[in-house]
């Protein structure tokens, strides 16, 4: 079966299909000639996953999916939330989004208590024979206030997952991957497709 997965980020594509298996082809848009970049004008992860399948199911009319995802942090109301990637700018980095989210942290401790309590959240949207299936997966932590590791991406090096003492970016990509919110959402899709 052959399914198109609305990312141009290769770690992705490389995730779900080892999650998804042989029985799958999973493929890429630009292995299609169509760039899945679409202004994600969404107000949560849900919606923001349908805006990208929906896009890539009509230019393509195959069956597809599309993932949203982010981090949500207890203190901060939830936030970087759906503007995780942006959250220090349009330019998307990740250094500056990791300084603005600790320097967030340490004002809101002055005049509360600590709550580091963070999560990753992932929401995947299918599109199968035109009809529209959802999958959450989350991974539940803290945050550390310095970064730590040198693998991952994003705000992995301070996030600590519970039941570790590693951050993200100090672990193997078998045992990320094995912990990570999407690789969750993927499974549930994984065994969603196998019941079918």
């Amino acid at each position: 079966m052959k399914l198109i997965f609305s990312t141009g980020n290769k770690g992705k594509l490389k995730e779900a299909r080892q999650i998804l298996g042989n029985e799958y082809e999973i493929i890429s848009p630009y292995d299609m000639g169509i760039d899945p970049d679409v202004e994600e004008t969404g107000s949560t992860f849900e919606e923001n996953s349908i805006i990208k399948a929906e896009f890539l199911h009509k230019a393509t009319v195959m069956d597809c999916f599309a993932d949203d995802s982010g981090m949500i942090v207890d203190c901060l109301d939830g936030r970087p939330g759906i503007y995780s990637a942006r959250y220090a700018g349009e330019s998307k980095d990740f250094d500056d989004n990791i300084f603005k989210v600790i320097e967030e942290i340490k004002e809101y401790e002055k005049t509360h208590e600590t709550n580091r309590n963070a999560a990753f959240v992932c929401v995947v949207t299918l599109i199968l024979g035109g009809e529209k299936y959802f999958f959450e997966g989350r991974l539940d932590g803290h945050l550390i206030m310095e970064k730590r590791g040198t693998g991952g991406f994003g705000y992995d090096p301070i996030f600590v997952p519970e039941g570790s003492e590693k951050t993200l970016s100090e672990m193997s990509e078998e045992e990320k991957n094995a912990l990570s919110h999407r690789g969750d959402a993927l499974r549930k899709m994984a065994e969603f497709l196998k019941k079918r």
